[in-house]
């Protein structure tokens, strides 16, 4: 198992979700088991030894992989939602998006100040949803968060967006 075999698992999908757009389809990628163990343990090692206690992944694809990391690396998940879906008392912060807008909410207790936070999900493209969470990580404290992508669309520059995150990390680069 090695990158190229995680690259060629992933499916492009022309025109979704709309005229323009190929989206990266992880789900291909996630449905066999090897690959998923492969992405699974190479982010794991990217962040083993960086003291993370709480693993924040972004709604939707960002919980499959963040709560995996969350488990490998012996510290709580956090989920980052869209409006209307936490029951408690949230923060929320409204974003573009390369393709329209869109709001992410987090739960007023689920951080700590003393937290160490790593911020997951599954694509960066123009940033505007992981800016939109860091945003949002700033209400707990202002200690810099590590982010994590599993794809990274290069042309597209998101990691501009990005100058709060301590370190950002792709596992691949497109």
């Amino acid at each position: 198992m090695n990158l190229e075999t995680v690259i060629a698992s992933i499916r492009n999908v022309p025109d979704f979700p709309k005229p323009g757009i190929i989206f990266k389809d992880i789900t291909t990628a996630m449905k066999d088991a090897e690959v998923l163990k492969f992405i699974s343990d190479s982010l794991y090692e990217e962040y083993k030894d960086k003291g993370i206690t709480k693993v924040v992944g972004v709604e939707s694809r960002g919980f499959v992989l963040g709560s995996i990391l969350a488990y490998k690396l012996g510290a709580g998940f956090v989920l980052l939602r869209k409006p209307g879906k936490l029951p408690a008392d949230t923060y929320k912060v409204d974003y573009d998006l390369e393709y329209g807008s869109d709001s992410l909410e987090i739960h007023k207790d689920s951080i700590a100040e003393n937290d160490v936070v790593l911020l997951h999900d599954d694509l960066l493209a123009t940033g505007g949803s992981a800016n939109a969470a860091l945003e949002l990580l700033k209400k707990f404290s202002h200690n810099p968060v590590y982010v994590s992508f599993l794809i990274e669309l290069t042309f597209l520059d998101g990691k501009k967006r990005l100058g709060a995150a301590k370190e950002i990390h792709s596992l691949i680069q497109f």
